[in-house]
């Protein structure tokens, strides 16, 4: 843990997308209930679910940091654009069709999820890189 004020400010992201999964408005309620997302129903499901995808990555990318430079270069360059790519379809999915209606808040935290993976990604490989 050489850094810690990356981790600091992980956590708080991590609570914020939490809260923000686990409060769309009335439209985005209906969907969550309707659809039977029982990830996101309440804060401590969205907290759960958040905490096991950020900490999902963060094994990855120390695990990936096991490994040689160049290997670990290149497995987190394919993560690091694949995690990109999903950041990218999350942006474009919740701001078009009948996502736009979830609220503000609901989207933030639905866009900002694949942002955590990306960060956590992006901060491994600039590590390895160093």
């Amino acid at each position: 843990m050489r850094y810690p004020f990356f981790y600091v400010l992980l956590l708080v992201l991590v609570v914020l997308d939490g809260w923000l999964l686990a409060h769309p408005n009335l439209i985005g309620q209906a969907g969550v209930f309707f659809f039977d997302y029982t990830a996101i129903e309440t804060f401590p499901k969205a907290l759960g679910t958040v905490s096991l995808v950020v900490g999902i990555a963060i094994l990855i990318t120390w695990l990936a940091g096991r490994l040689s430079q160049p290997m670990a270069i290149g497995l987190l360059v394919v993560l690091l654009a694949g995690s990109a790519y999903y950041l990218f379809q999350s942006f474009t999915q919740y701001n078009t069709g009948i996502y736009k209606l979830t609220g503000a808040g609901f989207r933030a935290g639905a866009i900002l999820l694949p942002g955590l993976v990306v960060l956590i990604f992006g901060e491994g490989l600039l590590r390895r890189l160093r």
